[in-house]
């Protein structure tokens, strides 16, 4: 009768430690994909909030009228007083103050060029720019005399 070995039973240390170093190498990827997904998931927020910002800014000029309606830019000190597209030109967070606490973090500026050549017709490019950290957002319309 011969003596055989009996087969042991668990891991060795070699397998142990390879396991661990694997297992820690899938976890420290998993957590690197979690921490960008978290720190981007604001991101939509803030875009949408700077988009409804820039078009509500931009409805608001390009409802003004085309040239100035009393012919005088006299007394037109704030936003009550712009009545027509030209008044907006070049205003900024300053303009517009005070802001929502919820929006005073936003970057305003606005662009108005007389822009006939392009569209062959009396019209003014209107842009509103909306910036907050690395994300800008521009929207642009055409007023027309109409």
């Amino acid at each position: 009768m011969s003596m055989t070995r009996s087969r042991h039973q668990g891991f060795t240390l070699i397998e142990l430690i390879i396991f661990i170093v694997v297992v820690s190498v899938g976890l420290v990827g998993i957590l690197q994909v979690m921490d960008v997904t978290v720190k981007s998931s604001a991101d939509p927020m803030v875009r949408k909030q700077g988009m409804a910002l820039a078009d509500s800014i931009l409805e608001e000029i390009l409802l003004k009228s085309y040239d100035d309606p009393d012919g005088t830019n006299v007394g037109e000190t704030g936003r009550v007083d712009w009545d027509n597209v030209a008044d907006f030109n070049g205003k900024t967070n300053a303009d517009f103050a005070p802001l929502p606490p919820a929006l005073a973090s936003y970057a305003i500026g606005i662009t108005v060029v007389d822009d006939a050549v392009t569209l062959g017709i009396a019209a003014k490019r209107v842009t509103v720019t909306i910036s907050r950290g690395a994300e800008v957002i521009g929207m642009t319309g055409y007023r027309t005399n109409y």
